[in-house]
């Protein structure tokens, strides 16, 4: 939708007070999780103290508005009645309101790590912000916002059950080591029951990985193996050639298996030749 471009030069920066239900929630909204005791902190302070700080919006065609910043203040708001809340209504675009939206929350720090991550992503996505613009926006380390979108690569059931469990962003990060989702899934759930520490946690999954590579190097090692039997059969077939026997040798490998197969001419029995 569009601002009315009309009406909106009388009210730009201008405060009004709007009532509650002409200003519809911001789609792009990066936060899906609102502590209920720290709204109604911010709805006793509101009742004592009134919204010191008005809300961001933009108009919409219908003469409705849309919430750009100020979703806490908002939802604080409703928790004490108020029927007008004090706004601020500036001319943007759709793309500059999620945008803006965005930012706010993720320069606020106070959202939830898997939050900030999503929020990311979309400015990437559906915004074409590269990484190094929103290192700039955020002031953040470019290894930040990385670390930040490598959490993405856990499943969403999973980032809901860390959630959940209040891990920290350390921990979810030590999962991310492991790349089977069985194994990672099983990781959890031992950090989750036992209530693990980082350092912990980091230390299980260090052990996982460990007897999981285990079978692997035994492979490895029984490659290696059954090589020196190779050149002990490739040195026998030698040693018959050389006896003048015409030997033909094949080897064939599969993922199963090594088949080593060795034709030898048979010597038929010829009557001894006598000197007389």
């Amino acid at each position: 939708m569009r601002l009315r471009s009309s009406e909106n030069k009388k009210t730009e920066n201008k405060i009004l007070l709007i009532p509650q239900g002409d200003i519809l929630p911001n789609p792009n909204q990066p936060r899906r999780r609102f502590d209920y005791d720290e709204l109604e902190g911010l709805a006793q302070s509101i009742r004592a103290n009134g919204i010191l700080q008005p809300l961001l919006v933009r108009q919409l065609d219908d003469g409705k508005y849309e919430l750009v910043a100020g979703e806490r203040r908002l939802r604080a708001a409703r928790l004490t009645g108020l029927t007008k809340v004090p706004c601020i209504v500036n001319e943007i675009s759709e793309s500059e309101s999620a945008v803006f939206a965005v930012l706010e929350n993720l320069q606020r720090s106070n959202l939830d790590y898997f939050e900030e991550a999503e929020a990311i992503a979309l400015l990437m996505s559906d915004y074409r912000l590269s990484q190094e613009e929103i290192c700039k926006k955020l002031g953040k380390a470019q290894s930040t916002i990385s670390n930040k979108l490598r959490l993405l690569k856990l499943s969403e059931e999973m980032r809901y059950r860390i959630s959940r469990a209040g891990l920290s962003e350390r921990h979810a990060r030590a999962l991310l080591s492991i790349t089977d989702e069985v194994q990672r899934a099983r990781a959890l759930a031992i950090i989750i029951d036992r209530h693990l520490t980082v350092s912990e946690s980091e230390s299980l999954v260090e052990q996982m990985l460990r007897k999981r590579e285990a079978p692997k190097r035994q492979m490895l090692k029984g490659f290696k193996d059954i090589r020196i039997f190779i050149n002990t059969l490739n040195n026998a077939v030698d040693t018959i050639r050389r006896a003048g026997i015409d030997a033909d040798s094949v080897k064939t490998e599969t993922d199963e298996y090594v088949e080593y197969i060795v034709r030898i001419p048979k010597i038929e029995d010829r009557p001894l030749v006598s000197n007389e």
